[in-house]
């Protein structure tokens, strides 16, 4: 399952192949999916994951895939660059326990995917 994750202008972050490993188009794994929440890879919950919208800890809308449904009023996406040579994936810390699930919000997260993920 190809997913491509656009922020909340619009512009392309991110992208999967197999539905799980989450890059930017510059080839840097950044993150993963499992089950219906997203972690680095570290371990750190970084959000979830459902209705084609990666959400933060708040409930507040992060990424939005071309499949979204629900949340906040998506922008207009401007068009994908090439994906770049994929680095070596990080191996897979413990994950930390899941916290409890936030309210769905409509709105945009207060956070940049740059602040979340690359942090």
């Amino acid at each position: 399952m190809s997913l491509d994750f656009f922020d909340s202008q619009g512009r392309p972050y991110a992208y999967s192949e197999d539905g799980e490993t989450i890059y930017t188009f510059s080839g840097v794994p950044i993150s993963y999916i499992n089950d219906d929440s997203v972690y680095a890879f570290s371990g750190r919950h970084i959000g979830y994951f459902n209705d084609g919208i990666i959400r933060d800890q708040n409930g507040d809308s992060l990424l939005f895939t071309d499949g979204a449904s629900g949340g906040p009023m998506k922008p207009m996406k401007m068009l994908k660059p090439m994906k770049s040579m994929k680095q070596m994936k990080p191996m897979k810390g413990i994950k930390e326990m899941k916290p409890m699930r936030p309210m769905k919000t409509f709105g945009w997260s207060s956070f940049t995917p740059e602040e979340v993920f690359e942090r």
